[in-house]
């Protein structure tokens, strides 16, 4: 039961990350993709009628994770504190700007707004990077399964008291503000038509060498820093199927933008996502919060709810799944297909 959850939060959050990864790319591409206000109205429009269903799927994974790996919420929620309130703030500002830049048609208003969601975007992309990169490097905690990050310390992922940014969790950050802009680029590539449409493509393809480069520095800087991964990949060999999928993926999308095939670079750039985060968590099995000191590790027995919980949690889980995919299946086929100038009223 303890692994199903392990399974079942990991596939909420990498849901998150696919669906609102893709209007945090679009954010982050906003000022460059976009060279008229129609032009950034139009990207709004594309993303404008699921952004805000995307984040259900965070909220779903924190409130799973709170029934099903309590010890896990209450130690990574206290220790993360500082960069969760800079999160929650980021993703508010974020919304606020969509809706707000509208309602004032004066340049200096909607250009401040468009920097507010542009700047939320991308920082919310390297933020959660730093947070896959504190998670793989391991966080100082204490025997009683608790632990505090400052913001940074002296920057040495090899330290016994790292802080919440060193130069490794900048790494994975920058990696994944890369990886989510070659996505978002392919979104709006597949959303949009003409000028826009171009540049889309172009910025996605620029997105993909970064990440490329990115991602062959993070993947040795991983090896490095948590020894452990090595160690088990080494073990469960068939481990290699997810990095294999993210490979396969990786060169999806180089390959379809080159054809100009926005929709297969899109969805190939959901598989590596996919192929990315999997490969992160199967290789972090059993633990689920690895410590500086392996002893002091969480692990899916150590920070597991009790069996009865779990047990009845998850038929209200699985009918509660069921509808959110319901409703997410219905808004993607009504908002299907290209945007164009006449839909982008109220944005």
């Amino acid at each position: 039961m303890q692994t199903l959850w392990f399974i079942l939060i990991g596939f909420m959050l990498t849901m998150y990350v696919v669906l609102d990864g893709f209007d945090l790319g679009a954010g982050a591409i906003h000022p460059w993709a976009a060279k008229t206000d129609e032009e950034r109205r139009l990207i709004l429009q594309a993303i404008g009628p699921v952004w805000d269903g995307n984040e259900v799927w965070l909220i779903a994974a924190g409130g799973t994770m709170f029934f099903a790996f309590p010890v896990l919420y209450a130690s990574s929620f206290s220790g993360f504190y500082l960069p969760l309130i800079i999160v929650l703030w980021l993703l508010m500002l974020r919304g606020i700007s969509i809706e707000l830049r509208s309602h004032i048609q004066n340049p200096v208003w909607v250009s401040f707004w468009d920097g507010v969601f542009f700047l939320g975007s991308a920082l919310l992309a390297i933020f959660y990077g730093a947070a896959l990169g504190n998670v793989v490097r391991g966080v100082p905690l204490n025997g009683n399964g608790t632990f505090f990050e400052a913001l940074w310390t002296d920057f040495n992922p090899y330290s016994s008291n790292p802080g919440i940014l060193d130069w490794y969790t900048i790494l994975i950050g920058l990696l994944a503000l890369a990886v989510l802009t070659a996505h978002g680029a392919n979104y709006i590539a597949m959303k949009t038509e003409g000028v826009l449409n171009a540049r889309s493509r172009r910025i996605a393809r620029l997105a993909w060498l970064v990440t490329i480069v990115l991602g062959v520095l993070g993947t040795i800087a991983t090896f490095s820093v948590q020894p452990a991964i090595s160690a088990s990949f080494g073990s469960r060999p068939w481990e290699i199927i997810f990095p294999v999928l993210a490979l396969v993926g990786l060169i999806g999308m180089g390959y379809y933008n080159f054809r100009q095939q926005d929709l297969a670079a899109f969805f190939s750039s959901c598989i590596f996502i996919v192929g990315m985060l999997a490969s992160a968590a199967i290789s972090l099995y059993p633990n689920v919060l690895p410590a500086v000191n392996h002893a002091n590790s969480l692990t899916i027995q150590n920070a597991s709810g009790s069996l009865y919980g779990q047990t009845v949690g998850l038929v209200w889980w699985s009918i509660g799944i069921v509808l959110a995919i319901i409703y997410f299946v219905i808004t993607y086929r009504l908002f299907w297909g290209k945007v164009h100038v006449a839909d982008i009223e109220g944005y």
